[in-house]
């Protein structure tokens, strides 16, 4: 990834953020207070496809302000790279081999063919979001009129695909954990959009043809089923009895908001449930899930799924000791890509403990709670315990801690590989090879 591309991409985000929160900060955008602080927090929030809150989207904000939020969702979730170059595509006949690097980059595409591509992303986008709003207007018809439910509708199938998490209702989704249908659609909806799009366009071009997926494709798809599934587990297991969570429900919404949270948990901030109330076995080992996330060149952050099956097939061919480079699904992974996903690792790992050390010792705060609160807006999930209240633990905040929420929400958004390159800057390439050396492990 080109160091150029990598600043480019970064400001980007660092000036859609300054914007929005600007815009938020105008008295018609909002009701009441609210602080530069919370502004930009709240914005970038938003442009993250995190989904912490510090103020009440449903009652804290206009329906102008509301917009906002969901304009900067939309260009964080799609890429605002992606919306650049619709609106070039748009008045140029041609972009310049610049322009398409700038794009490929981004998105991690996977050449330069980025008109194309990016034709069928917003297909796309605007295919899976479309269904989804009619789907959850017409559901929401079933408690509200006609024109607060289509409203509805829009704004949480925008929210859901782009895996941020806002909502229109102080509880979130808590209301709605006996309505499979709405439970269900928004799950599929974060699952589609946590998938990436060049997964997406790949299953659609080759979906009668299972065997021509890509490696990556069948490591997502693989991954993710996988990833679920372990989540209901560990929520049926550790929850089922637990009378501030599952415990008053029957079997069936039991299993269907297990699978709601699993879903929520690594790519997403909405909860049908008081994440407050769930035990502390549940609170930490949802830090895995969170710190995982979705794919690569999704709308979601973590480490990827990808990133973590790779260093899981690199350990289980180390055991193995045959002499065989790590393979997987008849095909061979590259020793620099296994570095590359170690390095991911541990960097990521690395940076949320140091978020969590600063956080702890200036703010006098709960550990687990201030740890989950870290790793939920490093995988931009949005996730919290809450303040005890309708809003993020986050608000609990001062200043500094805030700040530090939203460093860690900007760097999941734009990885930490990307990161690590800004602030490595450009290095020239060695050619020089050294001994062997012998080290006992």
């Amino acid at each position: 990834m080109g160091h150029k591309y990598i600043k480019l991409i970064f400001y980007g985000y660092i000036t859609i953020i300054a914007i929005g929160a600007a815009l938020l900060s105008l008295p018609i955008a909002h009701n009441g207070a609210l602080s530069v602080i919370d502004a930009l927090f709240t914005s970038a929030s938003a442009t993250c496809v995190t989904g912490l809150i510090v103020k009440s989207t449903a009652h804290g904000f206009t329906f102008f302000g509301k917009i906002i939020l969901l304009v900067l969702i939309q260009i964080g979730g799609i890429g605002y790279m992606s919306l650049v170059s619709v609106f070039f595509v748009f008045i140029k006949s041609k972009l310049n081999i610049s322009e398409k690097r700038a794009i490929k980059e981004s998105m991690d595409l996977p050449d330069l063919h980025v008109i194309n591509f990016l034709k069928k992303i917003v297909s796309a986008v605007i295919i899976i979001e479309g269904l989804g709003a009619i789907i959850l207007s017409l559901r929401f018809y079933q408690y509200y009129d006609l024109s607060t439910s289509i409203w509805y509708g829009i704004f949480h199938s925008i929210s859901a695909f782009n895996n941020a998490g806002f909502s229109l209702f102080d509880s979130s989704l808590e209301n709605f954990q006996g309505d499979s249908i709405i439970l269900m659609t928004i799950s599929l909806l974060i699952v589609l959009g946590g998938m990436g799009y060049v997964v997406l366009v790949e299953i659609y071009e080759n979906r009668r043809l299972l065997q021509k997926f890509s490696l990556h494709t069948k490591l997502m798809l693989y991954g993710t089923v996988i990833l679920i599934v372990f989540g209901v587990i560990l929520f049926l297991s550790t929850e089922w009895s637990n009378p501030e969570t599952f415990g008053n429900l029957s079997i069936f919404h039991k299993l269907t908001n297990a699978i709601f949270l699993s879903v929520n948990f690594r790519t997403s901030g909405f909860n049908s449930i008081d994440v407050g109330g769930l035990k502390d076995s549940s609170l930490f080992f949802s830090t895995i899930f969170m710190m995982i996330g979705a794919g690569q060149g999704s709308t979601a952050g973590g480490i990827k799924v990808t990133t973590v099956a790779l260093l899981i097939v690199a350990v289980i061919h180390v055991f193995k000791d045959n002499g065989q480079e790590p393979n997987i699904f008849s095909r061979r992974i590259e020793q620099k890509v296994v570095n590359k996903a170690l390095a991911i690792i541990l960097c990521a790992s690395f940076l949320v403990l140091l978020a969590t050390l600063i956080l702890e010792e200036t703010q006098d705060l709960p550990l687990l709670q201030t740890l989950f609160e870290v790793v939920s807006a490093f995988g931009t999930v949005g996730v919290s315990t809450g303040n005890g209240g309708i809003l993020s633990f986050s608000q609990e905040f001062n200043v500094l801690g805030k700040s530090i929420i939203i460093i860690l929400m900007l760097t999941g958004r734009l990885g930490v590989f990307a990161l690590g390159l800004f602030l490595v800057g450009k290095v020239k390439k060695q050619y020089i090879q050294y001994p062997k050396g012998r080290i006992i492990i």
